[in-house]
Order: C-alpha cells, then structure tokens, then sequence
C-alpha cells in the first residue's frame, strides 16, 4: 500500500452558532484550503464527510454532493458520506486514507460537520437518542449519560476511582479549552466549580460532560508523491484500528469498566504504526465524559488497568506529564459536534506535529494519537507521525 498524509486542515468555531449547516462547511473548508496554498479546490478528486444527523437537524440529505458544490470541489475518484455517530469523522478519514493506499486516488478532503442546536434543545435532546438503540434502550431513558454513568459507577468501586479524579480531568480539559479559540468554552475551570455543577447522572456532573455543539472541522489526504510536492511538513498516517464488541448496552461485556474493542483496536494501530504506547507524545481522547477518558488512557496503554484515575489527578495526561491528553480542550471543553469530533482531533494533531498549536503546543511532538468511540463497545485508533513508518 502506499503512505499516505495529512497536508491541510482547518476548524471551524465550535459552539451554540447561530450559523448555518452550509455556513459550518464553508468556515472548515476555507480554513483548510487557507492552511495549503498549493491546493485549490479542483484540484481535490474526492471528498468524504461524516455527519451524522443532517436530515433531522438540517433537514438535507444528499450531503456530499452539498458539500463539494459548496467547496468549489468536482470529485473524480470519490464521494461519500459517513454515518457512524460519534465515530464518524474519524471513519471517513480511514476510507480517504484507503482509498488513496490503494491508489484510487492522490488528494481527497475529509469534512465532518454537524448543525445540532436545531431547532430547539429539546429536539437537540431527542436526536441524541438515536445514538443507542432508540427501541429497546433510549425509550427507557438508557441515552448516554446513564450509560457512561455506570461505567463510572463500576471503576469507582472496582478501583476506588474518586469524584474528584473525574474532575481532574474536566478542570483539565476546560482549561486546555481556554486556549483554543475554536472551543465552545473559554473560562476554564476550577475543581470546586465542576465538583459544584449540576448533577446529570451520578457521579457525573455537568462540568464533567461534553455538550451538545454546533461546528465542522476538514483535512486534506494526500498520497505519498503528492505530499512531498505540496508541503515541507507532511504529517504521516502510520497506524489505524477499529474494534466492536456490540451496540445496545446488555450485547457488553458485563464489566463497563474495561472496554476490551478499544484494546484491540490500540494493538492494532500500534502494531501497524511500528511503535508502543510509551512512545507517543499527544494524543486526542474521546472524553464525551470524564470517565471515558479515564478508561481509554488505561486500554490505550497510557496506564496500568484501574490507574487512569490517580493517572489524571498527578497531572500526567497534562503537559509535563507522560502524555498530553486533549490539548485542545478534548470533547469536554471544545464541545462534540458528532460528525466534526474525529476530524477536528486529526485537525489538532496535524498542528501539534507541525509545531503549529501556539499556546497548546506540546514541545517537540513527533507522534500522535487520535481516538473515537461510538458508545462504550466501539473504538476507532488513528496514529500519526512526524516520519513515515
């Protein structure tokens, strides 16, 4: 197969926007074109963008077609969307990246994008429900937070994890998100006042959950031969897995506090990337609430199983630490635009390993890592590098 990089890409502002579906493709894309000059829009053969619920909250199908028309871009190998909830921005960056190893194609753009705040909250709420088994599980009030929540209570009393080493890592990633000026939120945050935020479902407070978010992030994939032409700085996709285990709750294993997919899915990618847990520097967590973090820095092999707690409370997933987890805020303090999440972290990293982050830079970054579930029982692993493997 042939290497494949990342040479672009751009984010758009994340929030509650008052922008339009369209108007959040046309803010990533610009800002990705922006980032490589060499690029122009007819120039990209294909285009992939994961969305998640467009014809519920922007009332389009038909979206990757949109989306070119939108973006100037008439694809000549490639079009396509990705819909595979919170893991679907990272999804379409392993088509894009197949799709140009196989030779099917040179240059193709990855946009993730979602209009969520629409048309009211309420509704925003209801959508979310389609992310689990709306039948058999989010009609009994079984969506996410309660999920996620008996994951947390289960590592709580299987390793003593505490309230307070959730909000470790909700302080973290709110004052990482301060110095991001694409997150959804900017103050940061102290332990008292995510310790002090409003219970959503115990142990998880608000101040410890991702929010419901407006945004749109794009990169661009480039063959090996192509990268080299385009950019001094290419950032190298050297290892990738994916792993699923089930999709309603009760198909789990019974422990929530150990997610065996991402496991497998981390051995993969590493196992393909050349490279250990150890050796990577940044990584870009999928923390949709706080103990997601927790557990994946364990199954990622940051820390030993049940560790992830005093892991996040010694301050070693922060810069000084072993390794810098969600430098741009994560999902916690940028927000979670579904569809956006995955290209926005692959954003992220392609900065981080160009020496491009600003204040969020991780010194000397030469690997990275980006990870995506899509409930507790499917994970998605990227790695990428500052060299080819």
């Amino acid at each position: 197969m042939r290497k494949v990089a990342l040479v672009g890409a751009g984010v758009a502002k994340f929030g509650v926007r008052q922008a339009s579906y369209r108007d959040l493709i046309w803010e990533a894309g610009k800002a990705c074109f922006d980032s490589v000059p060499a690029i122009r829009p007819r120039d990209v053969e294909g285009l992939v963008v994961g969305s998640v619920m467009p014809e519920r909250t922007a009332f389009q199908s038909h979206i990757s077609s949109m989306a070119a028309e939108a973006l100037g871009i008439k694809p000549s190998a490639l079009s396509a969307r990705t819909e595979h909830m919170c893991a679907s921005g990272t999804v379409g960056i392993r088509y894009a990246y197949a799709f140009i190893a196989a030779g099917l194609a040179d240059l193709v753009m990855v946009l993730g994008v979602e209009k969520l705040n629409q048309p009211t909250g309420q509704e925003a709420i209801l959508n979310m429900g389609t992310g689990v088994d709306r039948e058999w599980e989010a009609s009994f009030g079984l969506t996410a937070p309660p999920c996620f929540a008996l994951a947390a209570q289960r590592h709580m009393a299987e390793y003593g994890t505490t309230e307070a080493q959730l909000a470790a890592v909700g302080v973290k990633n709110h004052n990482h998100a301060a110095k991001n000026p694409n997150a959804h939120f900017s103050k940061g945050a102290t332990v008292e006042q995510v310790l002090g935020s409003r219970m959503i479902s115990s142990p998880l407070r608000l101040f410890m959950c991702s929010p419901i978010t407006d945004g749109a992030a794009a990169v661009i994939l480039a063959s090996e031969d192509r990268a080299r032409g385009l950019t001094d700085a290419p950032v190298w996709i050297r290892g990738t897995g994916q792993a699923l285990d089930g999709f309603t709750l009760s198909s789990l294993p019974e422990n929530y506090a150990r997610w065996p997919s991402l496991v497998r899915a981390a051995e993969s990618a590493y196992r393909m990337a050349g490279i250990t847990a150890r050796e990577v520097e940044v990584a870009e967590v999928h923390d949709c609430f706080t103990i997601a973090e927790i557990i994946a820095t364990e199954e990622l092999g940051f820390c030993g199983k049940g560790e992830g707690g005093p892991f996040a409370a010694a301050g070693r997933s922060d810069h000084g630490g072993d390794v810098v987890v969600n430098p741009r805020g994560g999902l916690i303090g940028c927000g979670h635009p579904l569809g956006a999440t995955g290209v926005a972290q692959a954003a992220e990293i392609f900065a981080q390993l160009r020496g491009e982050a600003g204040p969020r830079q991780v010194p000397r970054a030469r690997i990275g890592l980006t990870h995506n579930n899509s409930g507790m029982g499917e994970h998605v692993v990227m790695i990428y590098g500052r060299e080819a493997a």
